[in-house]
């Protein structure tokens, strides 16, 4: 999995049982792309202490995932269901998995 997309698979899954520190500074780096500078200046703290954090987040975020496996029932939810769309030529099942995927 590519890894921005597993971090921000992850994120939507498990983002509030972080910090709210912790969301801030993670959003701030990987989705808004901000450098670890940057954070660090804008949180008053160093570069080494942003950099902790996001080790720190993203060790808590793997550690959600491997006991809950949420992200990875997830994707396959989401795979079985675009095979049953791509396989089905019965039109009532396949807007019935096309809605499933949408609410994905």
């Amino acid at each position: 999995m590519e890894e921005i997309y597993e971090k921000t698979l992850l994120f939507d899954f498990y983002g509030e049982l972080l910090t709210e520190r912790q969301r801030n500074i993670f959003r701030e780096v990987v989705f808004e792309d901000c450098s670890l500078g940057e954070v660090a200046e804008t949180h008053g703290i160093s570069r080494q202490g942003v950099h902790d954090m996001l080790r720190r987040t993203k060790k808590a975020l793997e550690g959600y995932e491997e006991k809950l496996g949420l992200v990875k029932k997830f994707l396959y939810i989401r795979q079985r269901a675009e095979k049953i769309r791509t396989l089905t030529q019965d039109a009532e099942i396949s807007v019935l998995s096309r809605e499933i995927l949408e609410v994905l």
